[in-house]
């Protein structure tokens, strides 16, 4: 089988190993998806940088940096595993590293002294926090708990007739999603 990488190489791959037989959008979709999640990252750490709470700005950080080099490692690895050519996986790999820096430059000067006086009606740290954990429990519920319950991450139906979450593990998310917000009510800063 015949593949032609599309992102900018006109090199040819021959392979018969289905693995390594990706659709090239994928190398794509896999790069824009971290780069998204770091985009994420950077908001937090905006975020937790605007505030003068030193150790919310150490945990934020400390949690970003302990992740940050395993997905870019499996970032790398994927890249290389699906044939791309070294130069464009250091490409790829410099606009994943650079999205997490810049969102977080840009969030904590749109958080800035002048921009929270705009912004008094709304806790916009909070929004901006909450907006990064969104979009980590969305990776979580879309993404990863399929493959955990034995689907797999497909808009096609499974002909194996994959069995999914139990009811019980939705029940469980369910109240896991919602424990904070019970936690939350009266609880004034």
């Amino acid at each position: 089988m015949l593949l032609v990488d599309q992102i900018g190489s006109s090199h040819v791959h021959s392979t018969d190993d289905p693995e390594t037989a990706r659709p090239s959008n994928s190398k794509i979709t896999t790069t824009l998806g971290l780069v998204v999640h770091a985009a994420a990252d950077g908001v937090a750490l905006g975020a937790a940088a605007s505030t003068s709470q030193t150790s919310v700005q150490l945990i934020v950080f400390v949690a970003i940096m302990l992740h940050k080099a395993p997905a870019a490692f499996g970032l790398v690895s994927f890249l290389m595993h699906a044939g791309l050519e070294r130069n464009r996986i250091r490409k790829h790999l410099l606009v994943f590293a650079l999205a997490a820096p810049v969102m977080s430059m840009v969030t904590y000067l749109g958080l800035s002294k002048s921009s929270k006086e705009a912004l008094s009606e709304v806790n916009a740290t909070g929004v901006a926090m909450l907006f990064s954990a969104g979009t980590f429990l969305y990776v979580a519920t879309v993404h990863v708990l399929p493959e955990v319950g034995g689907v797999g991450h497909s808009h096609k139906p499974d002909p194996a007739g994959g069995r999914g979450l139990s009811r019980l593990e939705v029940a469980a998310l369910v109240l896991g999603c919602l424990i904070p917000l019970v936690l939350s009510i009266g609880h004034q800063h």
